[in-house]
């Protein structure tokens, strides 16, 4: 496994073979989101599979990304709405280890200029560096042409509202680096 800043990082689309690998990434999204959600892992010690078997079965307009640092698996993303005129980032997770190394950044970046037109980003401001790193990728892309708002989360009052990042991305060519090197790539 690669732990060095000459890794090149890597976002490809989801296939089958990465099934296993995607569902233990997404406990540990899940244990990273437990902090602010309350959620507890079941009885069997597993977090819930929430929408992810959702994502999984309809990937033209749920397309699903794994990233890697070097050969590693470092996180994933699902955008929301890839066949439609409005897009969301529906799951989006970093492994801890290369976090705060511009990965989360460059596979935002990557998604959301893969994707131009209106975007809708949400997160908790409960979670832990979500609200700065969404503002600081978005304001990367567009500047200061977007806005703000706040929206109850459906069927769970118990959960502080969603926040909301609200964009019209247009498609841009962009370098993108990793502390000075330039990244890996982007392969559908």
């Amino acid at each position: 496994m690669t732990t060095t800043d000459d890794a090149p990082v890597t976002l490809r689309a989801l296939t089958p073979d990465d099934d296993e690998v995607i569902d233990r990434l997404w406990q540990l999204y899940w244990h990273d989101l437990s902090q602010s959600r309350g959620s507890l892992p079941n009885a069997s010690g597993r977090f819930k599979r929430a929408h992810l078997d959702h994502y999984l079965a309809d990937p033209v307009d749920y397309p699903g990304f794994l990233v890697l640092y070097g050969t590693a698996p470092a996180g994933f993303a699902f955008v929301t709405g890839a066949s439609r005129s409005l897009r969301t980032i529906g799951e989006f997770f970093v492994v801890r280890a290369v976090r705060r190394r511009g990965v989360g950044e460059f596979v935002a970046r990557t998604l959301i200029e893969r994707y131009p037109g209106p975007w809708e980003i949400a997160f908790q401001d409960n979670n832990p560096g979500a609200p700065e790193f969404w503002k600081r990728v978005v304001a990367g892309i567009v500047g200061d042409a977007w806005r703000e708002e706040w929206r109850p989360v459906p069927d769970k009052p118990h959960i502080a509202p969603d926040h909301w990042l609200l964009f019209r991305s247009e498609l841009e060519v962009a370098t993108i680096r990793l502390r000075g090197k330039p990244t890996g790539g982007f392969a559908l």
